[in-house]
């Protein structure tokens, strides 16, 4: 028979799959003897099972009964007892943390019996009925779907009547009204009454927790963190323990380290006379940990002796949640923290400086996407005046953009295009859509736990939390700072790194990181990080790093940045500008003397071009693809040639005969689908001289540098080659013009000869195509487009975002590789064009080279080497090294 129920003393950190992270580590804190309260954890085998039947798995309740007895046994009392009742907890805990973005019900087994015995025997009226109300409260939005906003208009309306500033400003009696308004909400809204029996209310909470996986904010956190849909999530059902008893209790979140920066030390929040709820949710402002060892020395040195067990056990930074009851610490939570990309690498480096780690275990704990945001510009601290407000640097970074009050708004205008800031006293978890498409976060209430800065630190978003200064009116849909009005709209700039705010766009300069590898600026503390990692980087990687690049000056960034070569420098950017005319005059050609003249006007300057390439990556292989798109291309815009020719002779002037020679050859050329048309090879076999003209540029240059006592290493590359005998044709052409430019100049030309790998039927002929081709290059751009019969331009704005909606996409395929379509074609032409060539040095050089998940795919299926933009470089190489560590147990994929 399947178990589906595990008491906190059966688990541990190894069964997070099966019992969830919180579960999981609620077990390993037992099992290490720490004070936990007691309880059991529901599996996501049971999850999963609930949404696949549809219905409670069968012996689900039995189990949680047995255990439910253990339970009360152990305590000495059962669930809900009218004279002192035992209260449960009921928590999610997904396998991969989810901060607010599923359900928690407290208080379960309170009634309108059992809330009088609780109140006796605490010898505190006031707490049994606050219990009572948040229980009512959320099961009521919980279970029962009432809108919580309705809980939260009757909880205002009763403070604003009382002339109370927070929820401890309400009495019992206060409260006692509370729950009754809150169960005749719940009556008229659904039709039944609040439960009164223990059972059905814990029954109810599991059930619901299950359901709240597939909660609209669940999901779309998920799609943003990437997180599989079936994993399900397991509850955690716990003894309730009470930081709402009085000025000796309280409840509080605590990081071992910093998570915005890494800086060692206890950090966190604690909040007296509170439940645990109440820290994240920041509907008061908290005292630091430094205040709790003032109002509670005895407590606060526990906490830190725990805190110091933990880090050494989990070897990382800990996220912690306790409470206080009546001078009594319990741990509640503890996790491998959520942190920002700063305090990500500081912390690898600095458990590596203690010991504690190695320096591939620390490699294996960053990422390429918090490194691409360490190299984002930081605000001009000595260019801007004084700052609006200050609040709590939650998580850093610096961030310009609209300020709004509320989440729909904050949607529709990054939908539209437009940068925005979520302005919010607090931040919920139904802000997620807001906080996603927002460029910032700001919030006058809050400390570094709160919701905004928890979430905001794993999205990499930068916030300010806390910022007292500010009066937001999310009504009148403003915000305001002494007697400066902020209407909605006005652009403010964000510092998520100092924590302040500026009316206007604040100027930006390169960070510290950016600096590192612009111009190899070392200095201790995050950069000297970040370098230790490349360093470990480079070291462990199969991988190499090349670099897209069309110029000398990108070239030579590249370089800079760590790239080994370039993988794509594509000609046709060499044709723009003013050149466009000489490829006008080569269109033109009246004959095969006007063609000579104008190839001939072209050459020099494809020459000069690959010289200064050749030079900025000398000793590197630089790849260089013949000319891609179509012709036309290179013509004026056919509507607008028609329009300048008619209005002309509307005029009744005759239209310029070069416009008039133009339009007939844009109408000549013209395509229905010119990315389909003719193109790449295409061209290379039907425009007489274009190849030759191309090569011959790629092998003077290759000799004037190996005149000037370079090492060049240039290789060429035929694009869109779908048969292999395509591939034959232009290959003996292109060893013509090389052994041509041998001969005259006395200088042995040899460049590899390969091709673009970009459309289904190359891949599932590789095998033939390598007997011509001495390197593949996968266009993985075209290869998802041909694959998915997808044109990009268009369907990104027609229905990227419904399939995404729809879970028909996890991630857009021009982002991140489809490993299951366009990814088989790559393996496919791997295996095919190895065994056929078994030396074939193969590569990437679509956009795909530069996105973490895609490189890690391009590792697994053998490639030699990514190309990827020159500032995408640093991203590439650091996940080239994290690919090789797959398998080692030193790596976190996610």
């Amino acid at each position: 028979m399947v178990r589906y129920v595990y008491d906190f003393a059966e688990g541990g950190r190894d069964l997070a799959g099966l019992l969830g992270g919180k579960g999981a580590n609620l077990a390993e804190m037992t099992r290490l003897g720490l004070p936990v309260p007691p309880g059991f954890t529901v599996t996501t085998e049971a999850c999963r099972a609930f949404f696949s039947a549809g219905s409670e798995p069968d012996g689900l309740a039995e189990e949680i009964s047995g255990h439910l007895t253990a339970l009360e046994k152990a305590a000495g009392r059962k669930l809900g007892q009218p004279d002192d009742p035992l209260l449960l907890s009921v928590r999610s805990g997904a396998r991969f943390s989810m901060p607010g973005m599923m359900e928690t019900i407290l208080d379960i087994g309170l009634g309108d019996d059992s809330v009088l015995g609780l109140a006796k025997v605490s010898g505190n009226e006031r707490f049994a009925w606050d219990s009572y109300r948040r229980l009512v409260q959320m099961f009521g939005s919980t279970v029962m779907g009432v809108d919580s906003a309705l809980f939260e208009s009757a909880l205002s309306d009763l403070k604003r009547d009382r002339g109370a500033t927070d929820d401890l400003g309400l009495n019992a009696a206060d409260l006692t009204d509370l729950v009754g308004t809150y169960k005749a909400l719940i009556r008229r809204e659904t039709g039944e009454d609040f439960p009164q029996s223990p059972d059905e209310q814990l029954r109810r909470a599991v059930l619901a927790v299950f359901e709240s996986w597939n909660g609209e904010r669940a999901r779309i956190y998920r799609r943003r963190e990437h997180i599989a849909d079936d994993l399900g999530t397991a509850v955690n059902v716990q003894t309730m323990v009470f930081g709402n008893l009085g000025s000796d209790s309280g409840s509080g979140v605590a990081f071992t380290r910093d998570p915005a920066t890494g800086r060692p030390g206890l950090y966190g929040d604690y909040l007296p006379n509170a439940q645990g709820e109440d820290v994240v949710a920041g509907i008061r402002n908290t005292v630091s940990l430094t205040d709790l060892e003032e109002l509670d020395p005895v407590s606060y040195a526990q906490l830190r002796g725990h805190m110091e067990t933990l880090e050494a056990h989990y070897r990382d930074l800990c996220d912690i949640e306790f409470t206080i009851e009546r001078g009594r610490l319990w741990m509640l939570q503890t996790r491998v923290g959520k942190r920002t990309a700063e305090a990500a690498f500081a912390i690898a480096s600095e458990l590596v400086d203690e010991g504690l780690i190695s320096p591939a275990e620390a490699l294996g704990r960053v990422t390429g996407g918090g490194l691409a945001r360490l190299m984002f510009p930081r605000f001009d601290t000595s260019a801007v005046g004084e700052s609006l407000a200050h609040g709590l640097p939650a998580s850093p970074g610096a961030a310009v953009g609209a300020a709004v009050f509320d989440s729909a708004e904050a949607v529709r205008r990054a939908a539209a295009g437009e940068q925005v800031v979520l302005v919010r006293q607090e931040t919920t978890p139904d802000d997620l859509p807001g906080m996603i498409a927002a460029q910032a976060v700001l919030t006058s209430r809050g400390g570094k736990t709160s919701h905004a800065a928890v979430v905001a630190r794993g999205m990499g978003t930068v916030c300010v939390c806390g910022a007292e200064e500010i009066t937001v009116d999310a009504t009148g849909r403003r915000f305001t700072v002494g007697e400066t009005v902020v209407e909605e709209g006005t652009v403010i700039s964000v510092d998520g790194s100092e924590g302040t705010v500026f009316l206007g766009a604040a100027p930006l300069v390169d960070s510290a990181v950016m600096r590192y590898f612009e111009r190899g600026e070392r200095s201790a503390g995050l950069v000297e990080s970040v370098a230790d990692a490349m360093e470990q980087a480079d070291r462990t990687a199969r991988l190499e790093v090349r670099a897209n690049a069309d110029t000398p000056e990108d070239a030579a960034r590249a370089r800079r940045f760590g790239a080994r070569g370039i993988g794509l420098c594509r000609t046709e950017h060499m044709f723009l500008g003013e050149r466009r005319k000489l490829v006008e005059a080569m269109i033109l050609a009246r004959d095969e003397t006007e063609r000579k003249d104008a190839l001939g006007a072209l050459l020099p300057l494809q020459r000069q071009d690959f010289i200064g390439i050749l030079e900025a990556m000398d000793g590197l292989p630089v790849t260089i693809r013949l000319i891609d798109p179509p012709l036309h291309e290179f013509l004026p815009d056919r509507t607008d040639l028609a329009v300048r020719i008619a209005a002309a002779e509307a005029r009744g002037e005759h239209p310029d005969p070069h416009d008039t020679e133009l339009l007939g050859a844009v109408n000549r050329m013209h395509e229905e689908n010119p990315m389909l048309g003719l193109r790449g090879v295409r061209l290379g076999l039907v425009v007489p001289g274009l190849v030759a003209m191309q090569v011959r540029a790629i092998a003077e240059a290759v000799v004037a540098r190996t005149r000037a006592s370079g090492s060049p290493e240039a290789e060429i590359m035929v694009p869109l080659v779908g048969a292999v005998e395509e591939l034959r044709i232009e290959r003996t052409e292109v060893e013509r013009v090389l052994a041509e430019v041998s001969e005259e100049t006395g200088v042995a030309v040899h460049c590899p000869v390969g091709t673009m790998i970009e459309l289904p039927r190359a891949a599932l002929t590789a095998g033939r195509i390598a007997e011509e081709a001495e390197f593949f290059s996968f266009g993985t751009n075209d290869l998802t487009q041909t694959t998915w019969g997808f044109s990009r331009d268009d369907v990104e704005a027609a229905f990227f975002s419904a399939y995404l909606d729809k879970g028909i996409f996890a991630t857009s395929p021009f982002e991140t590789l489809d490993r299951d379509g366009v990814g088989r074609l790559v393996r496919i032409a791997v295996d095919e064009g190895r065994a056929a060539r078994p030396d074939l040095k193969i590569g990437v050089c679509g956009e795909h080279g530069g996105d973490p998940e895609s490189v890690h795919f391009f590792h697994e299926a053998g490639l030699d080497y990514v190309s990827c933009s020159p500032f995408r470089v640093p991203v590439a190489r650091l996940e080239a090294g994290r690919a090789a560590l797959r398998g080692t147990g030193s790596s976190d994929s996610r």
